[in-house]
C-alpha cells in the first residue's frame, strides 16, 4: 500500500475517533443543563442530541474547510505534502486521544483549542518556531477567560433578572405569564441570528443580510405574540407554585438545548472531517492545498461519530457539567443557555474561537454564583479548569511524539 494510501485510511479512522470524542465531550455540553435541571433524563437527552447533531452535520456542515492550520502556523513554510499529510494526521490523532481522555475523566474540554495545541506541536517541528503565528496563539488562550467570564456575567444577571421581576414579586405566575414570553422572543433572536450567521446556512440561502435581520426579528415578535397566547392558556386555571414558573421555563430551556445540538453539529463537524479532508485532496493531486472541500461522505461519518459519542461516553460529561458544579433548576438551566449561547455568538462576530465548552461552563457557574460561592463545588471547578490550562500543551506534546516517530517510520 502508498504512503498516501495508508495515511489517508488511517486519517479516516482517527476522524472517526475525534468525532467520537466530540461527541462524548462538546455535544455532551450542550445537553448537560437540561439533565442537571431534570427536564430531561441522560436517556432523552441523548436521544434528542445524538440525531439533531447528525442532521447539522449532514445538512448544515461546512461542506468546505477554514483555514486547516487555524492560523497558528503558515502553511508555506511546509513545502513537502508528504509533511503536511503526516502532520495533519498526527494533529487529528493527538486531539482526539486528549479529547477521549478528558471525556472518561468525565471533565470538559474544548475540540477546538485541542486541534490549536496540536497543530502548533507539528508546526514547531515541522517548520520551527518562526512558522507560528504566536498573536493568534494568545487570542486563543484569552479566549480561556473571556468566554466563560462572558458567558457566566450574562447567565447571572439574567438569572437574577428572572429572580427579581418573577420569584420575588407578589403575583409571580402572573409575571411569569409576562415575561417568559419576552425571554422567549429575545431566544429566538438571539437563535436566529446564531443559526443563520454562524451556519453555513448564510451563504446556501441567497438572502442579504439587512433582509435576513427583518426577517430574523419578525420570527422573533411572532414566537412572542404566540407563546404569550399559549402560555396563558395554558397556565389560566394553575395555582401560583414555583413548580408551575419552572415549568414554563423546562419548554424553553430544552428547546435552546436542542437548538446547540444542531448548530454544534453543523459548526464542530469540521473538527473531526476538516484535517481527513484535506489529506484526501493531498492524496488525490499530491500537492500542497491550504482549503479543501468536504465529501459528503466524510460529513456523514463526522455525524455519525459524534451521534455515538455522545450515546456511549456523553454521559459523563453530562453529569458533571449537569450536576457536580452547581445545583440547576430549569430558570437556571435556561439562563446558562442564553447566556452561553449569547456569548458564543458575540465572540463569533467579533473573530474570537471561543469554546462552547468554556461558555457553557462559565454560565453555569455564573448562575451558581448568583446564591454565593457556597452554591458551587470549587473542587471540581479547579479540576476543569487545569484541564483547559493543559489541553494546548498536552496536545502539542502528543503531536510532536506521534509527527516525529511517523517522520522516522517513513524516512521523510
Amino acid at each position: 500500500m502508498e504512503f498516501y494510501d495508508l495515511i489517508f485510511y488511517l486519517s479516516m479512522l482517527a476522524g472517526l475517533l475525534m468525532a467520537f470524542s466530540l461527541g462524548a465531550n462538546d455535544l455532551a455540553n450542550t445537553m448537560a443543563t437540561a439533565v442537571g435541571s431534570k427536564a430531561l433524563s441522560v436517556h432523552q437527552a441523548v436521544m434528542i442530541a445524538a440525531p439533531l447533531t447528525f442532521a447539522g452535520a449532514v445538512l448544515l456542515g461546512a461542506h468546505v474547510t477554514a483555514t486547516i492550520t487555524r492560523g497558528v502556523v503558515n502553511p508555506e513554510h511546509i513545502a513537502d505534502p508528504r509533511l503536511m499529510v503526516l502532520g495533519m494526521f498526527s494533529a487529528l490523532l493527538a486531539a482526539a486521544l486528549w479529547v477521549l481522555i478528558a471525556s472518561l475523566a468525565s471533565l470538559p474540554v474544548s475540540t477546538t483549542h485541542s486541534i490549536v495545541g496540536s497543530v502548533l506541536g507539528f508546526g514547531i517541528v515541522a517548520g520551527g518556531p518562526e512558522v507560528v503565528n504566536w498573536a493568534i496563539l494568545l487570542v486563543v488562550v484569552l479566549s480561556w477567560l473571556i468566554s466563560p467570564i462572558f458567558a457566566g456575567v450574562l447567565a447571572y444577571l439574567i438569572f437574577t433578572h428572572i429572580r427579581k421581576f418573577i420569584f420575588y414579586q407578589k403575583h409571580y405566575l402572573e409575571q411569569a405569564r409576562i415575561w417568559a414570553p419576552r425571554w422567549i422572543g429575545l431566544t429566538v433572536l438571539i437563535l436566529g441570528f446564531s443559526f443563520f450567521f454562524k451556519t453555513p446556512l448564510y451563504d446556501a440561502v441567497d438572502l442579504r443580510a439587512p433582509y435576513a435581520v427583518m426577517l430574523i426579528f419578525a420570527i422573533a415578535c411572532l414566537a412572542w405574540a404566540l407563546f404569550r397566547y399559549l402560555i396563558i392558556k395554558a397556565t389560566r386555571h394553575l395555582e401560583q407554585k414555583v413548580e408551575n414558573v419552572e415549568g414554563i421555563f423546562r419548554k424553553l430551556q430544552i428547546m435552546t438545548s436542542s437548538y446547540v445540538a444542531l448548530s454544534l453539529g453543523a459548526n464542530d463537524v469540521a473538527n473531526a472531517v476538516g484535517p481527513v479532508a484535506v489529506i484526501y485532496i493531498i492524496v488525490r493531486q499530491q500537492e500542497m492545498v491550504e482549503h479543501a472541500d468536504i465529501p459528503t461522505f466524510l460529513l456523514i461519518m463526522g455525524g455519525l461519530g459524534i451521534a455515538a459519542g455522545i450515546a456511549l461516553l456523553g454521559g459523563r460529561v453530562i453529569r458533571t457539567v449537569g450536576t457536580r458544579i452547581t445545583t440547576l433548576t430549569h430558570t437556571r438551566g435556561f439562563s446558562v443557555n442564553y447566556g452561553s449561547a449569547t456569548a458564543v455568538l458575540v465572540a463569533s462576530i467579533l473573530g474570537m474561537p471561543v469554546s462552547t465548552t468554556h461558555a457553557c461552563v462559565g454560565g453555569v457557574t455564573g448562575v451558581g454564583l448568583a446564591r454565593g460561592f457556597s452554591a458551587i463545588d470549587l473542587s471540581v471547578l479547579l479540576r476543569i479548569l487545569a484541564y483547559w490550562v493543559l489541553t494546548v500543551p498536552i496536545a502539542a506534546l502528543t503531536c510532536i511524539v506521534i509527527f516525529q516517530t511517523l517522520r522516522w517510520t517513513f524516512v521523510i
